[in-house]
């Protein structure tokens, strides 16, 4: 697998240079922006129904237990067939799953077990659609651009995450008290129609999806063990990956948003719409930043530094009482966590060949989504410890940043090699072995 000498050289905007990564990349701006106003709707539609920070966690848990459940096997299926017939399912699913949220809150039919049980339903049909959207992404560009690819992939991602929130804080708050669930179904009808614009874009594709053929017919358990052997043998992606997972996981309290918005600040859904997309707009400029400008040298301490200062971060905003103190805090925290995902997919997919993809990316989602969704949990079960939620919600999210903090300090102390890691030695190591030496 060769790797460009310079792979910074190329700047992002090329990649769109070419036609199918362009229609795909426009497309998920589009769907991506429905799913998280749909996110922020089943969030808020849930603390309606309750308000209860036990029920709002126990929406992260619907989302991770599917993911945790199948991603693997959608690893597995990226890897063995076509991978745009696998999207095109798998937006379909997520298409029909809108359309019910749609229909029941139109009706007035909605009940708590529908939204989790719905809400599962998506995360089922994600676990199969990201390994085959992660892998097909290199198939569309030269591997030359492809790192600009990653970063404008990652840049659609963020924007979504501004874009989605905001308009659905929007929505939601310009149908104010029992005229609320208008505006939620209006939501969930708008995020159905968005899944049309990628499934528009894979059916015209003119790249192939089909995966590189391999010698023989393997089983799909074996073929699943390798995929785990790879990722566990090469200590780059366990490190990093089981780093970010420990800090999004004692992090992850965006669940807790409505009720900061609602009993900490006073700014009610229009407001929780903001802070919603705090992050994403924190997340977009580091994700640009780093699109344009090469990574500096030694990049695990400037990764490490980086979760560190996501954890301080989530710190002042459990603390924080002004909206603007809390939106910068959430901000940042957005940032931080964008110079470490940069960094952590750029790794990923110069050190995994593409025979392997679909099952790193698999394994990886386990980590990435399962951290913060079951972050939420935790941050849900911790608030509702205490007799005050404003109390209660303070003590999760300030407890989740100090262990969060004291944690990478741990793994950076147990790990020098991660401290002294740089990019460029590890893509001239890919090209002799896919397990980097530390």
């Amino acid at each position: 697998m060769s790797v460009p000498e310079s792979p910074s050289v190329r700047k992002p905007y090329q990649a769109l240079a070419h036609r199918d990564f362009r229609r795909l990349v426009a497309a998920q701006l589009l769907s991506l922006t429905g799913s998280q106003m749909q996110v922020v709707a089943i969030n808020w539609h849930v603390y309606v129904l309750t308000k209860s920070p036990l029920a709002l966690g126990f929406v992260g848990l619907t989302r991770v237990v599917p993911i945790v459940i199948f991603s693997l096997w959608g690893g597995v299926v990226a890897d063995r067939l076509d991978r745009r017939r696998v999207m095109v399912l798998t937006q379909s699913a997520m298409t029909t799953v809108a359309l019910a949220l749609w229909a029941v809150t139109a009706l007035g039919r909605e009940q708590l077990w529908m939204l989790y049980a719905l809400n599962a339903c998506s995360a089922s049909a994600v676990a199969f659609d990201g390994p085959s959207r992660q892998a097909l992404i290199p198939r569309l560009v030269p591997r030359e651009d492809l790192p600009g690819a990653l970063s404008l992939n990652l840049s659609v991602f963020q924007a979504s995450l501004i874009g989605g929130p905001a308009l659905g804080g929007l929505v939601i708050a310009h149908h104010p008290g029992s005229s609320q669930t208008a505006g939620l179904s209006l939501i969930y009808l708008f995020n159905a129609i968005s899944f049309l614009a990628v499934i528009w874009a894979l059916v015209t594709m003119h790249t192939s999806g089909a995966p590189e053929p391999t010698e023989g017919k393997v089983q799909m358990s074996a073929a699943l063990a390798e995929g785990l052997r790879f990722v566990f043998t090469t200590p780059l992606m366990v490190w990093t990956m089981g780093l970010d997972f420990l800090a999004t996981f004692f992090s992850g309290a965006t669940s807790l948003l409505p009720i900061f918005a609602d009993q900490v600040l006073k700014v009610g859904a229009k407001g929780y719409g903001i802070l919603a997309a705090a992050p994403a707009v924190g997340a977009l400029a580091g994700a640009l930043y780093l699109s344009v400008r090469p990574l500096p040298a030694r990049q695990g301490r400037i990764f490490l530094w980086a979760v560190v200062a996501y954890g301080a971060s989530t710190i002042v905003f459990g603390l924080s009482r002004s909206f603007w103190l809390t939106l910068i805090a959430l901000a940042a925290t957005g940032l931080a966590d964008a110079i470490s995902t940069v960094i952590r997919q750029t790794i990923r997919q110069f050190i995994t060949p593409d025979r392997l993809r679909g099952r790193m990316t698999s394994i990886n989602m386990i980590f990435f989504m399962g951290g913060p969704q079951l972050g939420e949990l935790e941050a849900g079960l911790v608030a509702s410890i205490f007799a005050s939620t404003v109390i209660g919600v303070t003590v999760s999210v300030v407890s989740g940043g100090v262990a969060t903090v004291l944690i990478t300090a741990g793994i950076a102390a147990a790990a020098p090699f991660l401290r002294r890691y740089d990019f460029g030695g590890a893509v001239a190591t890919s090209d002799s072995s896919p397990q980097p030496s530390p």
